[in-house]
């Protein structure tokens, strides 16, 4: 396994073990340097943070309950494997609680929302690095959910959105599928700020459902 753990700086050090030890092996995990179907030793990562297997077990836990790693009797934590199939499942969940979460949040929507939402799509542009897409897209799209003020439903979202950031890494690099998410975002955006509600649903549903497609059918082949 690489040396997970790096350099720490002052924010890094106010954190606790557990939640140090989850950022490392979750960056590592979506870089794809630890490959799905990887099993994670939890003795080696305690020696690497020169720490006891307490604060790796729950490190590993909290990485389960993002869908990062399953546990499996007699082998442990394992990097979770995804198949085609349940790629789709995914975006089909999603479909249904993102379209319920900015239908909710259309009316409540501000102007600083709509700003928050534009400036991450000018950030996306200005830096289009593979590894950063996952949290701005999510810092998008949260800008159109949160007015819903559903912190659960919220929640939910990104914990999908975490646990396919990986794929949508492969996907944006090997299927140059950022340009076209991008035209997708603007168009969006416009009808979130036009209170199109029926347009803006609609956009979402066929964003969601096209790029769980072109996923779906590079995974299959």
């Amino acid at each position: 396994m690489k040396n997970l753990t790096g350099s720490k700086n002052v924010k890094q050090l106010q954190k606790s073990t557990p939640q140090l030890i989850a950022e490392a092996l979750r960056e590592s995990i979506m870089q794809g340097e630890l490959a799905a179907g990887e099993q994670l030793f939890q003795d080696e990562i305690a020696n690497q943070f020169g720490v006891s297997r307490i604060p790796v077990r729950e490190a590993l836990r909290q990485l389960e309950a993002e869908g990062l790693v399953t546990f499996y009797p007699h082998r442990g934590a394992v990097v979770t494997e995804l198949s085609s199939m349940e790629v789709q499942e995914i975006y089909e969940i999603r479909v249904a609680l993102e379209t319920m979460a900015l239908r909710m949040a259309m009316d409540k929507m501000s102007g600083a929302d709509l700003k928050r939402a534009e400036d991450v799509l000018h950030r996306i542009e200005a830096d289009p690095d593979v590894a950063h897409w996952g949290d701005l897209n999510w810092q998008f799209h949260d800008a159109l959910y949160s007015p819903a003020q559903r912190p659960r439903l919220v929640a939910m979202i990104e914990t999908l959105y975490v646990q396919m950031d990986r794929y949508v890494r492969m996907q944006l690099k090997h299927l140059n599928y950022m340009q076209r998410s991008q035209q997708e975002h603007w168009a969006l955006l416009a009808a979130c700020q036009q209170r199109d509600v029926e347009t803006a649903i609609g956009l979402l549903e066929q964003h969601i459902q096209v790029a769980a497609h072109t996923l779906v059918e590079h995974l299959q082949s």
